[in-house]
């Protein structure tokens, strides 16, 4: 088991069945990654080139113990990822699509090992995605994402979806597929904001 705490430890949770196994890890240094970190004032979350260390894990496999009152939702746009945070302190406590594609991408700086490094809990980065908008020197092979890590994500949904792990989701209510928790769609303004503060975009 690994446990999930936010910066203040208002919100703690836990991620069940973590192996190397059962998680995809990656380094994403997209642009919607960087400008999540922004939004939140937690630029100390990534690294010297922008990237996010996510760790994906199966819906059912993430529960909250306390907290759940500090959960709330932000979309960069109308139809983007719902990204979760803690309010107390803005902590990323999970990225994801919707309750049709069952997957929670979690910012490792979140979780913690019972025992070990999250390196040994959870397998160390399996690739580094998205690099053309990485900051300064883009990491070699990093451009783009590598057919078996999307490979990989699309067998664990598939599997995840197909054992039932898909449910309880912490996120979504199963009845209606709506989030429980308070969502905020940023402004096309709010979201434009944030692009100087973010590595180059690709044709610009």
């Amino acid at each position: 088991m690994v446990a999930l705490r936010c910066r203040c430890g208002a919100v703690q949770g836990r991620v069940a069945d973590a192996s190397p196994r059962t998680v995809n890890r990656v380094i994403c240094y997209c642009d919607d990654c960087q400008a999540f970190a922004h939004h939140l004032g937690r630029r100390d979350l990534l690294d010297a080139h922008g990237g996010s260390d996510i760790a994906q894990v199966a819906p059912a496999a993430l529960t909250f113990q306390q907290g759940h009152d500090r959960i709330a939702g932000v979309r960069l746009t109308r139809k983007g990822l719902l990204r979760w945070h803690a309010t107390c302190c803005n902590t990323p406590l999970g990225n994801t699509v919707g309750p049709a594609i069952p997957f929670v991408g979690i910012v490792t700086h979140a979780l913690h090992a019972n025992s070990g490094t999250i390196d040994q809990a959870c397998g160390p980065p399996r690739a580094a995605i998205k690099g053309e908008f990485a900051i300064g020197v883009v990491p070699t092979g990093s451009k783009g994402i590598p057919f078996r890590i999307v490979l990989r994500a699309m067998t664990n949904i598939l599997r995840w979806r197909l054992s039932g792990r898909a449910w309880p989701n912490p996120y979504f209510d199963r009845t209606s597929g709506r989030p429980i928790h308070p969502v905020t769609v940023l402004s096309p303004e709010q979201r434009d904001a944030l692009r100087p503060l973010c590595g180059p975009k690709p044709g610009i």
